[in-house]
């Protein structure tokens, strides 16, 4: 007897961690905070034709945010039609946090590191609030892998089985 096809669970909460972590990012850094848009580098806000591209290009954004959380939704559904998927609460909420946590890190890398298109906070300390964007995503990476891998372990025990230890 095996512990199930954990996939597409892991699947689903990967794609909706990805997704709803680039809406944190895009509602709470872009819009509230106003702390960077898409191109802030490029194009400082500073007159209304500047604006609107920044608007424009965050709206590419939420809408590439947006389509992950689809087909995270529609990986869910379809994990949910499955009897050999296992549910477990841990699996999900770690790999929730865990594709954060993969958001941060290759948003952070791309935008902020390799390209330049924009910082977390521009100004002086831009650098420190990019790697700690960095740190918060490997840390969510961490948690979430933890979370997940408890989840795994948990679920095969309650069921009586044995969970196969990675070979050294």
């Amino acid at each position: 007897m095996s512990a199930g096809n954990r996939g597409p669970l892991v699947l689903a909460g990967l794609l909706l961690g990805v997704g709803l972590g680039g809406f944190v990012d895009g509602i709470l850094l872009h819009q509230i905070l106003q702390w960077h848009h898409m191109l802030s580098t490029p194009l400082p806000p500073d007159d209304v034709v500047n604006i609107k591209v920044n608007m424009f290009w965050d709206g590419l954004f939420h809408a590439f945010t947006w389509l992950v959380t689809l087909a995270g939704v529609w990986a869910l559904w379809r994990a949910g039609q499955r009897s050999d998927v296992p549910w477990s609460t841990r699996t999900f909420a770690g790999t929730l946090l865990a594709g954060w946590g993969l958001f941060n890190v290759v948003e952070g890398l791309i935008d902020h590191q390799l390209f330049g298109l924009h910082h977390v906070k521009p100004g002086p300390a831009q650098l420190a609030w990019d790697m700690g964007f960095l740190v918060f995503g490997a840390l969510l990476i961490v948690v979430g892998w933890a979370l997940s891998r408890a989840g795994r372990e948990d679920r095969a025990s309650r069921a009586g089985l044995r969970v196969p230890q990675p070979a050294h």
